[in-house]
């Protein structure tokens, strides 16, 4: 079966964001330019132009991806679970964003620019797979936990996903800075955040 112009800017565009995520393992924000992720695609930079106005369009629909991925999977559980311990959804919770650390980090990253940056049109389609993630969350915090207010623990639980990564991950450099200037201060795993703060805002429901 012949392959639609469709499936192909798609099949593009994912290309592209692929691209994008690889180089962000290793690379900062500012560093990587529409050149930088033409060279690791196989139609180039000006090509990009056809798929991405901006770089920042394109980081966007890397964490819309990401978003995705994540509401998807919080689907698969209220959809194949019927009753969760506190214990168990925690973890559950800590293990799906460990593995989501580029979304934590992008989570990081200064979203005022990144959406200013990008088209109206992309702007909505992130913001589409965002609130597809927030009504996941609802649907596994009401199906396992329907005594619990639900919406002080999406209105908690989201901001604090932004503050995770800075936390959990620190440079050599950032390291030194804080070891200079005394600070007593402890890095903690992902894992460990995510899980205590969804035992604290959920305790009591078990």
């Amino acid at each position: 079966m012949p392959v639609s112009s469709s499936e192909l800017i798609e099949a593009r565009r994912d290309e592209i964001i692929s691209a994008c995520e690889k180089l962000y393992e290793t690379m900062s924000f500012k560093d990587i330019t529409i050149r930088e992720i033409g060279r690791i695609t196989p139609f180039g930079r000006t090509s990009i132009y056809n798929y991405f106005q901006t770089k920042e369009e394109i980081f966007l629909a890397l964490m819309q991806r990401e978003y995705e991925l994540w509401a998807a999977e919080l689907r698969g559980l209220a959809e194949s679970t019927e009753s969760m311990s506190l214990a168990d959804f925690s973890a559950f919770l800590a293990h799906s964003l460990e593995k989501r650390e580029q979304l934590l980090k992008l989570l990081a990253m200064n979203h005022y620019d990144m959406e200013e940056n990008s088209s109206s049109e992309s702007l909505t389609a992130f913001k589409v797979a965002y609130g597809a993630s927030l009504d996941a969350m609802r649907g596994c915090v009401k199906k396992f936990f329907p005594e619990q207010d639900t919406e002080r623990f999406i209105f908690v639980f989201f901001p604090f996903l932004f503050g995770v990564y800075p936390y959990a991950v620190a440079t050599q450099k950032q390291l030194d800075a804080m070891k200079a200037a005394k600070m007593d201060f402890k890095m903690h795993s992902i894992y460990e955040m995510i899980d205590s703060c969804v035992r604290q805002l959920l305790g009591g429901a078990e």
